[in-house]
């Protein structure tokens, strides 16, 4: 899906460094272009999609390319770089997904809505607001969105565009309700209690059909499709490793593989060796399992175990007092694709 005007036959080198997420349609890795390391990008990478879901793919990717054109300019938002055979390349967008982040001040939210303001002044609607991580809060406080694969471009300013920047607007709502109720506005109360008929209609009908596809057939159980294994097994293997009296709690995190799939990363507190926890469950079940002296938070777990170290850091610069218990732990972790990508 080459475009002339965002690619060049001398085009640098993009280097990978760390695979982020994998699914079906597509694989995210950061990285950046040869001779340029201080500039992190993301490449949604696209040549190795299966024959079968190509189709989708290549929708979902016209659909990213021509809402990136658009929104690119926008702060907040990913600007897009470039788009070859490989896949397609945009700016990396510093922050914390929001289920992380939780943020309870006002700012957050009113610069949220100005780049809701700034999409829809260009015609362009997300469509993907209701997955918190799909917002990110900055290191300076404000906002950003990224994932653009559901977005559309509207030429007409009709019904369809205002109900579609309507809904995005009512999930940023949402999620403001969810991590700073006691912001929300009298009107705002009220969007929240009144979905549109449209939105009635699919979560009775379009979106049970979703789940059962996306949940069945392509095994997702999460927000960003990173397989249901821990949902299915989760509970037997947390209590097979919790049987073994030097476990005292587990912790299980999806991550990527790094050839193909999702794994299963366990943290086990535990004063066990790496090679006697290791023999408590095998690799078959639980990919990686790394012995700590302390659990960290879930979300920390997740972090580290999906090898987002960028997100991680910025927690810690706000939760410093975290720091003594994730350090050992991140020196630790089992999942280096960073490493191997890049080479080291």
């Amino acid at each position: 899906m080459p475009d002339p005007r965002y690619s060049c036959p001398m085009r640098p080198d993009f280097i990978p460094t760390t695979t982020h997420k994998r699914d079906e349609f597509s694989e995210t890795v950061s990285g950046h272009l040869e001779g340029a390391p201080e500039r992190k990008l993301v490449l949604r990478k696209l040549d190795g999609v299966p024959v079968w879901a190509k189709p989708i793919a290549a929708f979902l990717a016209r659909k990213e390319v021509r809402s990136l054109r658009v929104v690119t300019g926008i702060t907040g938002t990913p600007e897009l770089i470039r788009v070859d055979e490989e896949g397609i390349l945009r700016s990396w967008s510093e922050g914390i997904p929001l289920n992380l982040a939780k943020p309870d001040d006002a700012a957050f939210y009113k610069d949220a809505k100005r780049i809701l303001r700034e999409m829809r002044a260009r015609g362009v609607t997300h469509n993907d607001l209701a997955k918190p991580q799909n917002w990110l809060q900055a290191p300076d406080g404000r906002a950003a969105v990224i994932d653009f694969q559901l977005a559309s471009v509207h030429r007409r300013r009709g019904k369809l565009f205002r109900l579609m920047g309507y809904e995005d607007l009512r999930h940023l709502v949402k999620q403001k309700g969810r991590y700073a109720r006691h912001l929300l506005t009298p009107t705002e109360r009220r969007m929240l209690q009144r979905k549109s008929l449209p939105t009635r209609i699919w979560m009775a009908t379009g979106k049970k059909l979703y789940n059962a596809v996306t949940r069945g057939l392509f095994n997702w159980s999460d927000s960003e499709g990173s397989g249901n294994r821990i949902a299915q097994e989760g509970a037997a293997i947390r209590a097979e490793l919790m049987a073994h009296e030097g476990v005292r709690d587990v912790i299980l995190c999806a991550f990527a593989l790094p050839a193909k799939g999702t794994g299963i990363y366990a943290f086990a507190e535990t004063d066990l060796d790496p090679k006697a926890l290791r023999a408590l469950v095998p690799e078959s079940r639980v990919e990686l399992i790394q012995p700590v002296a302390t659990l960290p938070r879930a979300d920390l777990a997740e972090l580290i175990a999906m090898n987002r170290l960028d997100e991680l850091e910025i927690v810690l610069q706000r939760e410093p007092e975290l720091r003594d218990t994730v350090a050992p732990i991140v020196a630790g972790r089992l999942n280096l694709t960073d490493r191997r990508l890049a080479g080291i």
